[in-house]
């Protein structure tokens, strides 16, 4: 990618653990989206922070196997992801990890910011843009050090944004979505956490730039699913009426109907933008769509597939594994799962771009 140096400085700080069989190191450097929208990161995201796990002896002679994981929601600094992903992984399949702290939290979390809750809209494509900047730059950084092959995974908002930054990588590289789909809007516009939006702002706000210049804007934004977004809202609201219900009506003199338009066209406005920026159907595909295996759930409510053009669709050669239950379930009773599709799919990139067996 043309918006990353192959050069870009990065530094590791300190030795956080230096054992026997690892050693786990933590890193800095500066957000790569700093250079071109400085004014809209907050200035505690502008700092990217990882820690860096890695065995002592490597169990090829010279294949250095690395993934990286992203963060999904409520994911706050490393701990969790080293001591359910990254350890086991490097115990059971020898494969190293980069673990890399999301902007807006942790340690790049702004002080006005209330836990995981991002203050605007707009953060999160700033979380994304950085997100995929920063995953590139470690990319190169790891062909320097000879790392390789390479993955990049996530679970739940980390599985997307995993997708988004394999998919901006311009080399074969695995990609291990789990609990992700095709798109971010379906989260936060159908699913269980569009309960938690304040839609009563984004209307407020969404009338307030009027009509011409709310159709102009329209006129700019594709989305794949463009058939699909007037009867996702329609579906919204639908399995949703307590939260629309208890809008009040933009003004006295608007009927009924009008009103309930106004709040679906805001809704569908919302999928748009998002579909817009997150859709993997605006993407290309992988360089080599069979290093992919999407995880999903058969009963997830916070990522609904239905409806959705199939991420397989998208990335032809992909795969596909679905595991019983619910979001939560399979997070809390899979993370073996998610390593197996690691490793596996590690494996395979060494057979096929490497030549070799790890």
């Amino acid at each position: 990618m043309k918006m990353v140096s192959a050069n870009h400085p990065i530094y590791i700080d300190r030795v956080v653990e230096d054992s026997s069989q690892h050693t786990l190191t933590e890193g800095h450097f500066i957000s790569p989206l700093n250079a071109y929208l400085p004014e809209s990161i907050p200035e505690e995201s502008r700092i990217a922070r990882f820690q860096l796990l890695l065995p002592k002896k490597w169990k090829h002679p010279y294949l250095k196997p690395v993934c990286l994981h992203l963060a999904g929601t409520g994911d706050h600094f490393f701990w969790r992801r080293r001591a359910l992903m990254a350890k086991p992984l490097l115990r059971e399949s020898g494969v190293g990890s980069i673990i890399l702290e999301n902007p807006f939290y942790g340690s790049r979390k702004p002080p006005d910011q209330i836990r995981s809750c991002l203050r605007k809209v707009s953060d999160i494509f700033v979380m994304g843009g950085c997100l995929i900047l920063e995953s590139i730059a470690l990319f190169n950084w790891c062909e320097k050090m000879n790392f390789a092959p390479l993955c990049v995974t996530g679970i739940s908002m980390g599985g997307h944004m995993a997708s988004l930054a394999g998919v901006s990588w311009n080399k074969p590289i695995s990609i291990i979505p789990c609990l992700s789909w095709t798109t971010a809007s379906c989260a936060f516009t159908q699913g269980v956490l569009s309960g938690a939006i304040p839609w009563q702002t984004l209307e407020d706000q969404y009338v307030q730039y009027g009509r011409e210049f709310r159709e102009e804007v329209k006129k700019m934004i594709h989305s794949p699913e463009q058939n699909e977004i007037f009867n996702a809202g329609r579906q919204f609201a639908q399995n949703f009426p307590s939260s629309l219900d208890s809008m009040p009506n933009e003004s006295a003199n608007k009927g009924e109907e009008q009103n309930q338009d106004l709040k679906l066209d805001c809704i569908n406005f919302m999928r748009g933008i998002m579909d817009e920026c997150t859709h993997l159907g605006n993407f290309g595909p992988p360089v080599d769509p069979e290093l992919a295996t999407i995880v999903t759930a058969s009963q997830d409510a916070y990522v609904p597939r239905d409806g959705l053009i199939p991420l397989t669709e998208i990335w032809k050669g992909s795969k596909l594994r679905t595991l019983e239950g619910g979001h939560i379930t399979a997070i809390l009773f899979n993370m073996n799962v998610f390593r197996e599709v690691i490793a596996s799919s590690i494996r395979l990139n060494a057979q096929k771009h490497y030549q070799q067996e790890l």
